[in-house]
């Protein structure tokens, strides 16, 4: 805590030195001073009662710098500013603080009358307590003292402040001519001065803006209620004007009610009695509208949480209802229970509207989460969006349109039936795709391959299923470029797999099978295989197999057949005479 003091002590020493230098008199930059206090003590948050806690600690602290000491610890001694005393620019931050202290009370109070309604005299007492100051502050900076912009700037804090309490007072014509003249001179002066200094001004006007159409619609200007709905869409009016606007809304839809009796809702007309189921239905379309218009991821996300917690609390009236209705049902002898009754097929729809609601608000997370999944991590200490994320989503949706198929009153609606099996189909595929990528990150490859090759076979049995349910593909995430998508990862996942050398990677059991089977005869196949990145890969057969060829042709002499030799007769008999017979008869006597 003391570390936290001084860290504030220097800020405050080094904002007062600059505040010093100002040529043409005393100046200090009003509104600069508060935004940068209030963004850096815990409004960042809307915590106002840590940046009433710095007001009180910086006006200690001016206080005893500046020798104005409110007497001692035994006696307390009031003393007044006067324009005498304006040596120093401090005298001026003194009152301003004290002015931004009973303001941050008076807003720390609002927060807490919405359990606690007595405190809302005591807002009311610190907000005129706060006018007052600034309204001191600006009679101080009349002084020929003061630099001119400083007299602009204190003119207008004291008109917002003072518009302030008019508005809480509910008197909307001196709460708008209060907030009129503060834009006016905030914009007169982001035209005069440095574009920084501008932007500080033009976010002021950007938040009194909803403030003053608030007060001129409740004045009787009809066209107002549009810029306060463009506003809302926008993420304008924050703080003060975001009850006011939701009961705005809520007290011209009660309005309409009066005159809506039934609606209809897959082929059946249901009579609507209760008031507060008249209200929600009657806004559900502009709310849907708004959601769509919206670019905004966090006023988009606002929307849906205000339509799912008006949808809560309508389908709690519901049931109440449903509860009375039941009792009556068993008391009475002749009561149909075949048939539903209006009231709970009223609670069905109702109920129907919640889920889809989850369902498009979860799938508007998810695509958010896909995109920022596609961007480069720009700060690797941070941790970014994982598969993981995603999976919780889609688990949340199957869950919601689980209980889709079980609403009464549905239960013999085919057609609806198969539209809930058709989109439980849709988001089980990019469930399994976002639970392969989880694999992936771990390097589990072939969990990861099986998972992808299931992702394929739920989007063709939607391409096939959706021949006949055209219309319920409207709203669903288009299953070819999941397709397109799978089919891209896995060929990157097989190569990945290839690569990887690292030697903790647990292969299957079925894949450490030895196939003696070559690269070049399975290259439709897809197997990991460690040996391919080994040294001794086996790529091809070597030596290869003979195989059989066809061999040379032999080539006959057919003109041997045609040719006279001459005789050869006489050297037969000579050979004969001197070969193997002459021999033996000369050693038998046969020739002598």
């Amino acid at each position: 805590m003391t570390n936290e003091k001084q860290n504030e002590a220097k800020v405050s020493l080094m904002e007062e030195n600059k505040e010093n230098q100002s040529d043409g008199g005393l100046g200090l930059e009003i509104l600069q001073i508060i935004k940068e206090s209030q963004q850096q003590h815990g409004l960042r948050h809307g915590d106002y009662q840590r940046y009433r806690g710095y007001c009180s600690r910086r006006l200690r602290r001016l206080r005893k710098t500046l020798g104005f000491k409110m007497g001692n610890r035994h006696k307390f001694i009031g003393k007044k500013i006067t324009v005498e005393m304006l040596s120093d620019n401090r005298y001026l931050l003194l009152v301003l603080m004290e002015a931004e202290r009973a303001w941050s009370y008076a807003m720390q109070l609002k927060q807490e009358a919405n359990t606690e309604p007595r405190k809302r005299f005591h807002l009311l007492a610190r907000l005129r307590k706060a006018a007052k100051h600034s309204e001191k502050l600006e009679k101080l900076c009349d002084s020929h003292r003061v630099d001119a912009k400083t007299k602009l700037e204190a003119q207008a804090y004291t008109a917002y402040l003072t518009g302030m309490v008019e508005f809480e007072l509910q008197e909307w014509k001196l709460a708008m001519e209060a907030f009129n003249k503060c834009k006016t001179i905030y914009e007169k002066l982001a035209s005069a001065f440095t574009e920084e200094m501008a932007v500080l001004y033009r976010q002021r006007v950007d938040e009194i803006s909803p403030n003053i159409r608030y007060c001129a619609y409740n004045i009787g200007d009809q066209n107002a209620i549009n810029d306060l709905m463009q506003m809302r869409l926008t993420g304008g009016g924050g703080g003060m004007m975001a009850e006011k606007l939701e009961s705005l809304i809520t007290q011209a839809r009660t309005k309409q009610a009066a005159t809506m009796s039934e609606v209809e809702w897959r082929g059946r007309s249901v009579p609507v009695k209760i008031d507060k189921a008249r209200i929600f239905l009657l806004g559900l379309a502009d709310n849907e509208a708004a959601i769509a218009q919206t670019a905004n991821e966090e006023t988009k996300e606002h929307l849906y949480e205000t339509l799912l917690a008006e949808c809560r609390d309508t389908i709690q009236a519901v049931r109440e209802e449903l509860k009375n209705e039941t009792k009556q049902r068993e008391r009475s002898s002749d009561a149909d229970n075949g048939k539903v009754s209006n009231v709970q097929f009223l609670h069905s729809y109702l109920t129907y509207i919640k889920l889809c609601t989850l369902v498009k608000r979860n799938e508007s997370m998810a695509h958010t989460l896909q995109a920022k999944l596609k961007e480069p991590e720009a700060d690797e200490s941070k941790r970014g969006p994982r598969p993981q994320d995603l999976i919780r989503l889609y688990d949340i949706i199957l869950q919601s349109l689980a209980e889709l198929s079980t609403l009464q009153g549905l239960e013999d609606d085919h057609t609806f039936q198969k539209e809930v099996s058709l989109k439980t189909l849709v988001y089980k595929a990019y469930r399994c795709f976002f639970i392969a990528q989880s694999y992936v990150l771990v390097k589990k490859w072939s969990e990861a391959l099986v998972l992808y090759e299931r992702v394929l076979k739920y989007a063709k049995e939607v391409q096939s299923k959706a021949k006949s349910l055209n219309n319920s593909l409207k709203d669903l995430p288009d299953v070819q470029e999941l397709i397109a998508e799978v089919n891209a990862e896995k060929y990157s996942l097989q190569a990945a797999a290839i690569l990887d050398t690292d030697d903790t990677v647990e292969v299957p059991s079925q894949q450490q099978v030895k196939d003696n089977t070559p690269l070049c005869k399975r290259l439709e196949t897809f197997r990991l295989d460690p040996t391919l990145v080994g040294k001794k890969p086996n790529l091809v057969q070597f030596p290869p197999d003979f195989q059989p060829i066809p061999c040379k042709p032999l080539f006959f002499d057919l003109a041997l057949n045609h040719v006279a030799f001459p005789p050869l007769d006489d050297k037969v008999e000579q050979k004969g005479k001197g070969g193997l017979t002459g021999y033996i008869k000369g050693i038998f006597g046969f020739g002598s």
